[in-house]
């Protein structure tokens, strides 16, 4: 069976291979000249990599790490010790660290925090465990129910001291969603501590030892395409072609330099774009079908992604930094953390700029600027004196809708797989699957994908028509 797959990210990508090893033909098509979608990099006229977002692989991502072990290329995920490193901005130029010792979950967590005395009192430290005793007893199903309430309001509501929000979460919660606590739902902050606190490594980190385009997105590409499959870059879906009874009746593709549009035709097609861009293509009949109204409810967030090269070393940490910066989210020295990036003379810090919604039109000089200010307040002892630090250059990566923005009430809006057209299915990490908006999420969804495909296929599902139960009116 043919399946047209629109998105070369994760999702797309993890859905082909997936199909692949089911006997199936996925033919991925990607608009731009590099695989990857949000975790894309690309090389400059040095040779240097930048990329899309700083990605960190967690324990905690199960369906990550059998697909690295499915590839075969497990060695390329560099794991790091297991702690949380904070800047503490009160002391400029130290840090405050969780060490997670090597005894089972949740006690190593519980350790790790009671040992740190930098960040939290014991009163609030006793407090916040508390107000922690609902999510830990009750499970997923309490987790899934606080979406109701931003994280601010849900430790309001267990009386959770405030400090606490700023002097950790206000961290957190920008490097899960690039947003801060009073606009995150609490469902995401309380996922994430719930995997953290529930498996001995959830928390335990990982960088890749190269670019995430050539390490990991390269290797799917190379096992779709050995098993029969077929991956197609430069190739901008334009339009979704409908039958009479209104399921797809082919993807046309739009010609570039000048080239006609194309028609591919296939048994079964695929989005695994973004919800953003999937909003402006969909047909206009199906936008009417409750399904596809409730992705309105769903926008990406803008992003900033930073990469700084300097004349000298910054920082020998090898580890992700939570900035605790009212600018920044999390950086990491890349010549540190990536075995290809590795100098041991000079830094390049990949930083994260979050919440970037004020400054994601703003010109590239404007943004380097204020994060230099920011870095000197990280680093003061670097850029004081007669020889400082010098900045060699730079690159500034925008994504204007990135992960969707999950603000409380989004899980509603989170989509199936599975559509109510017969031959159309979804990928993607704002779909709905137990992992939120990640690379964990977006292979997973590209996973359960192939799973209904297969299923409905194996069943003799009718292919030609659109489900009974919700039929748009025809244009």
């Amino acid at each position: 069976m043919r399946v047209a797959i629109a998105g070369a990210g994760l999702a797309g990508l993890a859905c082909a291979k997936y199909l692949v090893d089911k006997g199936h033909t996925p033919i991925v098509l990607e608009r731009r000249d590099v695989l990857g979608g949000k975790i894309a990099a690309w090389k400059d006229a040095d040779g240097d990599w930048y990329e899309t977002g700083l990605h960190i692989f967690f324990g905690a991502y199960p369906n990550m790490l059998q697909l690295f072990k499915e590839l075969k290329i497990e060695d390329r995920l560099q794991w790091k010790q297991h702690s949380m490193i904070f800047n503490q901005p009160e002391k400029p130029g130290t840090y405050s660290r969780f060490d997670f010792p090597d005894i089972p979950a949740p006690w190593n967590g519980l350790v790790a925090i009671l040992r740190n005395n930098d960040m939290l009192t014991w009163m609030e430290k006793i407090r916040f465990g508390i107000g922690l005793i609902p999510a830990i007893i009750k499970g997923q199903k309490y987790v899934e129910e606080m979406d109701q309430y931003s994280w601010s309001q849900w430790m309001k509501k267990q009386n959770i001291p405030p400090r606490i929000e700023k002097e950790v979460f206000i961290a957190m919660s920008k490097a899960l969603n690039f947003i801060n606590p009073d606009e995150i739902s609490a469902t995401i902050l309380l996922t994430a501590l719930n995997r953290f606190l529930q498996e001995k490594n959830g928390s335990k980190m990982a960088f890749l030892d190269g670019s995430p385009t050539e390490r990991l997105c390269q290797p799917l590409q190379d096992y779709i395409v050995s098993n029969g499959g077929e991956v197609r870059l430069n190739a901008p879906l334009k339009e979704i072609l409908l039958k009479d009874d209104q399921s797809v009746d082919g993807f046309l593709i739009r010609g570039l330099d000048g080239q006609e549009d194309e028609v591919l035709k296939a048994d079964i097609y695929l989005s695994a774009m973004p919800v953003d861009p999937l909003k402006v293509l969909l047909p206009k009949s199906w936008q009417e079908l409750d399904y596809f109204k409730k992705l309105d409810g769903l926008v990406g967030v803008p992003v900033v992604n930073l990469h700084l090269w300097f004349d000298r070393k910054l920082t020998d940490i090898d580890h992700l930094l939570f900035s605790r910066s009212p600018l920044l989210s999390v950086y990491a020295d890349m010549s540190n953390t990536c075995r290809e990036y590795f100098n041991k003379d000079r830094s390049m810090l990949e930083l994260v700029l979050a919440p970037a919604k004020d400054w994601i039109s703003k010109p590239d000089s404007e943004i380097i600027e204020a994060t230099m200010e920011e870095l000197k307040k990280l680093f003061p002892q670097h850029f004081e004196g007669d020889n400082p630090t010098q900045l060699l250059k730079y690159h500034v990566v925008k994504t204007p809708r990135s992960v969707y923005k999950a603000t409380p009430g989004r899980q509603a809006c989170r989509p199936e797989q599975k559509t109510p057209i017969s031959n159309f299915y979804l990928a993607g990490d704002y779909t709905m699957q137990q992992y939120l908006g990640s690379m964990e999420g977006a292979v997973l969804s590209g996973k359960l994908a192939a799973d209904v495909i297969a299923k409905d296929y194996s069943e003799g599902k009718n292919l030609t028509s659109v489900e009974n139960q919700e039929t748009p009116t025809p244009v």
